[in-house]
């Protein structure tokens, strides 16, 4: 046999013995292997997992909002209901904007630890005990739709919280928000419409 030749048994032969002991995979340690079950992203949460129907006696979903609730009319706060499974809540607070307004979500009202019996709020005088953010006019009241131009979406967002938020009176309406959504347990919206085309 060549030298070469017993070079080329010796490298097969070796090839052979360092595959033994390899025809079944090595079993996982189970201390060592990653996880398999996700990390929940608080970037890409979903959100509140309960739902809250919310209805209005003046309008239906999608629908137009009476003239006597905008600008144009009596400027009267339309009357609200909610239901849901919502049983847990300690508060509710209610969040009504237009996405639609020129250059960013103008904020119309704000009024939050609402006591967890109410399941409506009517039209005309608020409970005096009923506390408001300040709103896009920079008052703590409710402002009425009285869109520039155009058709907008009035969202009348009511969201169950897992616990009062606290905030005084008049806070400011993003601070406001901030903190109803990050005490909610349940939300849901009624969009109603308001405009010339």
């Amino acid at each position: 046999m060549t030298r070469s030749a017993s070079l080329i048994v010796l490298v097969v032969v070796g090839s052979l013995l360092t595959g033994c002991g390899q025809d079944t995979a090595p079993t996982p340690d189970p201390t060592s292997a990653p996880s398999l079950t996700p990390t929940p992203d608080p970037m890409t949460s979903a959100g509140p997992a309960k739902t809250i129907t919310v209805t209005s006696s003046a309008f239906a979903e999608g629908a137009r909002i009476p003239e006597r609730h905008t600008c144009k009319g009596g400027s009267e706060r339309p009357p609200l209901a909610w239901s849901g499974d919502v049983g847990d809540a300690a508060a509710f607070a209610v969040i009504v904007d237009d996405p639609d307004a020129p250059g960013f979500t103008y904020v119309h009202w704000i009024a939050y630890d609402i006591p967890a019996a109410t399941k409506e709020i009517p039209a005309g005088d608020l409970s005096a005990d009923l506390l408001q953010a300040s709103n896009s006019n920079g008052g703590a009241t409710w402002t009425p739709p009285c869109p520039p131009s155009g058709v907008h979406r009035y969202q009348f967002t009511v969201y169950a919280l897992e616990k009062k938020i606290g905030l005084p009176a008049g806070t400011e309406a993003g601070e406001a928000r901030k903190a109803i959504e990050a005490a909610a347990i349940g939300t849901g919206t009624l969009t109603g419409l308001y405009g010339n085309p």
